[in-house]
């Protein structure tokens, strides 16, 4: 089968299509063939190898999981014996390491129904930055009343939380670039900062939720836009320090959080059943709509990924097969 296999780390070069062994099927698992894949910003980072201390994790000398992607949506090809929530034919979502690729195996816990009334294209790119805009919301107990800033809103996990928020009930602002404002205000976010022109930090307004996809603020001046019971919310990766990325703004946060300083501790996102099946009740209801920035073939993934990695992308970027 083609896939998109990376050998060694490097820029987005070192992505390359070649044709591949056909995964094999355990007894719980669900081979997916392949119809749209997601690409995030972890694709970019485990290409890179960045930070350099999280190589231990990715595999030395090189990836331990040659191909690259984890959301995927698709068409179940085939089935373990101990799978029983899926059959061949049906139209699944969800995550699977090695994504870029015809077909992938994933688990029955990661794997979701496609929603209805997407496309392969849309469906693959819910299951990260969804879960995580889920997750984060959640984190911050958002709900009617709460007025919610979402910082980097027009990014892939932004422009889930807007969204999302929305469908919570709460009150929504959105800080995005100029070129993003119309985008940002079309999803439903109730107001919209352009970060070129005005620092929210240094503004007066107050919110009981600040979820920070950026990290261009230090934590004691997002602090100082919570109201007196807000809630920060850091979910942002800096990869400039590329021995260390944000390790220590992690640890900030950790810190904070244990100090009782109103800070979610940071977290790690694996996509799981439950988050899919909650992402697509609000899909149903027509609360969420995947924004699409652009797509590239398989044989373009490289470019993908490159895109993605500049930072600039506007929702979410997908590779088709």
């Amino acid at each position: 089968m083609k896939a998109v296999v990376q050998s060694r780390y490097g820029s987005t070069e070192v992505l390359a299509p070649r044709d591949i062994e056909t995964p094999v099927v355990g007894a719980q698992d669900v081979l997916v063939r392949v119809r749209a894949a997601g690409v995030n910003p972890a694709d970019w980072a485990v290409t890179q190898g960045l930070p350099y201390i999280a190589r231990p994790v990715y595999g030395l000398p090189h990836p331990k999981v040659a191909v690259r992607g984890t959301d995927v949506a698709g068409v179940v090809a085939a089935v373990g014996s101990a799978v029983t929530r899926f059959a061949p034919g049906d139209e699944v979502f969800g995550s699977a390491p090695g994504a870029y690729a015809e077909l992938v195996v994933a688990t029955e816990e990661t794997l979701a129904p496609k929603p209805a009334g997407l496309t392969f294209e849309q469906a693959a790119a819910v299951p990260l930055a969804g879960a995580v805009a889920l997750r984060a919301l959640r984190a911050g107990d958002v709900g009617p009343g709460r007025h919610v800033l979402v910082n980097g809103a027009s990014g892939g996990i932004g422009t889930f939380a807007v969204q999302i928020a929305k469908a919570l009930g709460a009150e929504v602002t959105g800080v995005c670039s100029a070129a993003n404002v119309d985008v940002v205000r079309a999803i439903g976010a109730d107001h919209v900062v352009d970060h070129t022109r005005d620092d929210f930090t240094r503004g007066g307004a107050r919110y009981d939720v600040v979820l920070d996809n950026v990290g261009n603020h230090p934590l004691s001046r997002l602090l100082r836009v919570l109201t007196a019971d807000g809630m920060l919310v850091p979910n942002a990766g800096q990869l400039e320090n590329r021995w260390f990325a944000s390790a220590g703004r992690v640890l900030g946060a950790h810190v904070l959080a244990l100090l009782g300083r109103r800070v979610a501790r940071p977290f790690v996102v694996t996509v799981e059943r439950d988050d899919l099946i909650a992402l697509t009740e609000l899909i149903a209801a027509g609360a969420v709509v995947p924004v699409l920035d652009r797509t590239y073939p398989l044989s373009e993934a490289a470019a993908a990924v490159a895109h993605v990695g500049r930072g600039h992308a506007r929702g979410k970027v997908v590779v088709t097969v």
